[in-house]
């Protein structure tokens, strides 16, 4: 996976290359979240919106609360 630290800055060159070697040992791809996230509970309006954007762009979104 190629990492863009544009969006973790957080994470230095060593934790990028234990999280590259992790997924490289289990074939899995692995997120690195800095402050665990909380799943936004959305309405059936919202919840619409996502899967007509989903369909559209044809992936999978994951909604979660502000910080």
């Amino acid at each position: 996976m190629n990492f863009d630290h544009v969006y973790a800055d957080y994470l230095k060159d060593d934790g990028v290359k234990a999280i590259t070697q992790l997924e490289e040992e289990t074939g899995k791809t692995i997120l690195a979240y800095y402050t665990p996230p909380s799943v936004a509970n959305v309405d059936d309006e919202v919840l619409n919106k996502i899967k007509e954007l989903e369909t559209k762009l044809c992936v999978r979104l994951v909604v979660y609360e502000k910080h």
